[in-house]
């Protein structure tokens, strides 16, 4: 069992490569801030990356789920706190709550972590895998986000898995699956609409060259959701789901 300190946090300045063209803070650099915490956290309790490697093991996400306040913009400092919570059979979850520099929270977001076998990229069970992290609940944790129910959406296209999308796990980095999701829709929506909660849930990896179907639709409300697929070879299942995806929008036009 692996001792952790109860809280690990990190101050990050706003830069321009952070934001977008309204200089706001792009959704995608939550993922950043949650996958940036949660990797330093995990190297410190001995779980980093090359500690993993030496295990044929790599961390992936499963689903995160994030709540946002407000998204700040290009020259603030935020401070990000992490903490792992108790480990379920099958995952690792852990919270993370950020903070602008008046100490008002900004967004906060829960991550279901696993292990993946670099050689079968099969998940490794906590239970087997020999890396077990002793979590706390502080009481303020966003629940755990179940499936999402995104069937019949209006849209289709596609869009191919490029390099710069990759990671060093060699498939596409979660963080920019909410890029191609905010993609979907155009700047002028994004000047009046502001995300105030995300979730994706990640069914497999994306990796390059693969093209993935995506289907979407805007709904009532400014609810997008997406739902995106991959044609294999296999005539008893032509298609696989790589991610699901549910963004809600909220007008900035009073």
């Amino acid at each position: 069992m692996i001792e952790v300190e109860p809280i690990y946090q990190q101050s990050f300045h706003i830069n321009d490569a952070a934001v977008d063209c309204f200089g706001r803070l792009k959704p995608s650099m939550l993922l950043f801030y949650v996958q940036e915490v949660s990797g330093i956290h995990a190297s410190t309790l001995g779980a980093g990356f090359d500690a993993l490697m030496e295990k044929n093991l790599f961390w992936a996400i499963l689903r995160t789920r994030v709540q946002i306040t407000r998204l700040p913009h290009s020259g603030e400092t935020i401070r990000v706190e992490t903490w792992p919570m108790p480990t379920s059979r099958v995952a690792y979850p852990r919270s993370v709550v950020a903070y602008d520099e008046a100490g008002q929270e900004i967004f906060r977001a829960i991550s279901l972590w696993c292990l993946m076998d670099t050689k079968s990229r099969a998940m490794v069970l906590p239970g087997k895998s020999g890396v077990m992290v002793e979590g706390t609940l502080r009481g303020n944790e966003l629940a755990v986000p179940g499936s999402l129910a995104v069937k019949g959406l209006e849209h289709a296209g596609t869009r191919q898995v490029l390099f710069s999308d990759l990671d060093r796990n060699g498939h596409m980095n979660n963080t920019r699956y909410m890029e191609w999701c905010s993609d979907l829709l155009p700047s002028g929506f994004h000047h009046s609409h502001t995300p105030r909660e995300f979730t994706i849930c990640y069914h497999a990896e994306a990796l390059e060259g693969e093209n993935l179907e995506l289907h979407y639709e805007l709904k009532e409300g400014a609810l997008l959701q997406v739902d995106a697929w991959r044609k294999q070879e296999n005539e008893a299942n032509p298609q696989s789901r790589v991610f699901t995806a549910q963004v809600q929008y909220e007008s900035d036009i009073l």
